[in-house]
């Protein structure tokens, strides 16, 4: 086989918790929560390609953050469904292109998972006798994590219980909006064990989702009756949020501005792409260490 053997790709887009409501830790350890999540058209690529042996790489900007961990969710994802079929598959070689931030509350390593998976399903099924029943691989995307499930779906849903399960979302437009990482970490067991210190609060409460929306002032006229509950703690883990906040906030552009998962990215809703543009653009001027794009939610 030689190098110039065909890739094909995935696209991993990233993935924002427009909501976030998050419920007392439960006795399995996990803490049950509701969120809508939607998907951004920015995010990393899965490449695949026929090889002489099994093989992973990385590139992009932030590969660099993962090039000592041999096990990330790419090559969990590869060893668990390649274990499952009955004779070993011809070998291929796994390319993760890593464009977004780790570790940022974007569920990049669980889009990254589901479009590994989405590969390599393909990959068997051109195979005589070597293609994996659904079912299996829906099993193997909850067992990574709970966000991949959702990632396979890669379209607007509603998570509940551990967040994988999920159904579509109700109607909404395509929303603009501009996603901004300061670029530190914010550890999600950190965060969570934050939460875990604060009162009580409403729990993993689902706002009323029965009908839909036609435009972004009625997403951001509903948003501002939900939450999201790791932003709190959060803040207290890694302050610098709270710049990100008060600087999207402070933007005229701005409809409406909240941390997504437990942090550290924050995203902020615009009337139209050239204003997300334009918001996108100041930041990155006034905040050269950050990371900032301008996207669009539902593309």
């Amino acid at each position: 086989m030689s190098d110039a053997a065909p890739w094909r790709e995935r696209f991993a887009p990233a993935k924002v918790n427009l909501f976030l409501h998050v419920g007392p830790v439960s006795a399995d350890g996990y803490h049950p929560v509701c969120s809508l999540m939607v998907f951004a058209d920015v995010g990393d690529v899965v490449r695949l390609r026929d090889a002489p042996a099994m093989a992973f790489g990385l590139e992009g900007p932030f590969a660099a953050v993962l090039a000592d961990d041999a096990d990330n969710l790419v090559t969990r994802a590869r060893d668990r469904l390649v274990g499952g079929v009955a004779r070993a598959p011809a070998p291929f070689e796994l390319v993760l292109d890593k464009r977004l931030p780790i570790a940022a509350g974007l569920g990049g390593g669980s889009a990254d998972a589901a479009a590994a998976l989405a590969l390599i399903v393909a990959r068997l099924a051109s195979d005589p006798g070597q293609g994996i029943d659904p079912g299996r691989v829906a099993e193997i995307a909850r067992g990574l994590g709970a966000d991949v499930t959702a990632c396979l779906e890669s379209r607007s849903v509603v998570g509940r219980g551990r967040g994988d399960d999920v159904s579509p979302a109700p109607p909404m437009p395509v929303l603009h909006a501009v996603l901004v990482n300061p670029l530190v970490p914010s550890p999600t067991g950190a965060v969570y064990r934050g939460f875990d210190a604060l009162p009580p609060g409403p729990g993993a409460d689902e706002p009323d989702l029965s009908r839909g929306f036609r435009s972004a002032s009625e997403v951001v006229a509903w948003l501002e009756t939900t939450r999201n509950d790791l932003e709190a703690p959060a803040l207290t883990v890694q302050p610098r949020i709270a710049d990100v906040l008060a600087a999207l906030r402070a933007a005229p552009e701005t409809l409406f501005a909240r941390m997504s998962g437990s942090g550290a990215t924050c995203f902020a809703l615009a009337a139209d792409s050239a204003a997300a543009a334009a918001l996108a653009a100041d930041l990155a001027a006034s905040h050269p260490g950050w990371w900032v794009a301008a996207c669009r939610f539902g593309a």
